[in-house]
């Protein structure tokens, strides 16, 4: 069952009983007897008091679900005793309407009573069970979409890391003949690095990432040594703001595959980010070889745009920006705490 606690919940539930007062009080204008006074006059009237009588209902049974639904965890007796309750509340506000009702007009016989008090319980059962069924229909198809993302993701990160795998193979392999000191430390670091990347994790802290991205860094000089620079400007960003792990090391891998290695002189790699109006944009900026060392299949950038897209829909995405000298990509999504996101 969904979580009648939750404020969506509830704005549900409360719409959808406002609409179902609507229907109950338009629907005897198309009977014949109903004429313009009755509208102007009574129709107002009419439904605001259908819709404080169904919304005491509506409210009351949602704070009484919401409390047993912390006492209980098996989904079937959640539902009939959901189903109970409502009755049960719908029954006391009937009685409580009609009392009050019958305070100011004494004219109302037992049995209208009775019709009024069996109306509203078959009104309830009927809408009870639909809105019932609806909420579950709901929230399992909410948990199976989940779950699907969760095994998308994984299966995205699962494929990113073969090249990151790849990639720092070749610079250990690269150092061994020349450098076999530096390819111990080297291999010793980059075993630290690939446990850390082996993460199941759905999101990671920026601080993360940005660690995860220096001791890639700190590989690549072994490599590269002056050839390679690299510029943070960084303290202007959250550090427990939350991501997709692996979403910033790839985009500074192929700075440095791609923009770095081809130039003889090396070059400069600047990272930098801010945040503003709650939104984080990280920019990874590389010199561009005249000639292109080698062509990219744009694996790293599609996965991250795609992570980016189950962790925040469309307000979160991944531009690139090339001159004739530079090639910029810029990762823009919103800004949430580790720890306060939900999937």
């Amino acid at each position: 069952m969904p979580d009648f606690c939750d404020v969506y919940t509830i704005f549900l539930v409360i719409l959808t009983t406002e609409l179902l007062a609507f229907i109950f009080v338009l629907t005897p204008l198309g009977k014949i007897g109903y004429n313009l006074d009755y509208i102007k006059n009574n129709l107002l009237a009419d439904l605001a008091m259908t819709s404080l009588f169904m919304q005491w209902i509506a409210l009351l049974s949602m704070v009484f679900l919401c409390g047993i639904q912390r006492l209980l965890h098996n989904n079937i007796i959640i539902g009939i005793i959901s189903y109970l309750i409502i009755l049960l509340i719908t029954y006391l506000v009937s009685e409580f309407m009609w009392q009050i009702n019958s305070s100011f007009i004494s004219t109302e016989s037992y049995s209208q009573y009775k019709i009024f008090l069996i109306r509203n319980l078959i009104i309830s059962t009927i809408i009870s069970v639909i809105i019932l069924r609806y909420f579950y229909i709901q929230y399992q198809w909410k948990n199976k979409t989940k779950a699907l993302a969760a095994y998308r993701i994984q299966a995205l990160q699962a494929r990113i890391r073969p090249h990151f795998l790849f990639n720092s193979m070749n610079t250990i392999a690269s150092l061994i003949r020349f450098h076999p000191n530096k390819a111990e430390q080297v291999v010793e670091d980059f075993a630290d690095l690939f446990r850390a990347s082996l993460t199941d994790n759905q999101y990671t802290t920026l601080q993360a990432e940005l660690t995860l991205c220096q001791q890639y860094v700190s590989i690549e000089v072994f490599r590269l040594g002056k050839r390679l620079q690299v510029v943070w400007d960084i303290d202007k960003i959250p550090p427990d703001a939350c991501l997709p792990p692996l979403s910033l090391q790839p985009l500074l891998e192929n700075a440095i595959y791609h923009g770095i290695q081809p130039l003889s002189k090396g070059g400069t790699v600047n990272i930098a980010g801010f945040l503003q109006n709650n939104y984080i944009t990280i920019t990874i900026k590389n010199p561009l070889p005249l000639t292109t060392y080698k062509h990219g299949n744009y694996i790293a950038q599609q996965n991250i745009q795609q992570r980016l897209n189950f962790f925040y829909d469309s307000s979160a995405k991944l531009t690139i920006l090339q001159s004739d000298n530079t090639y910029q990509v810029n990762l823009h999504f919103p800004y949430e705490k580790f720890g306060d996101k939900k999937l």
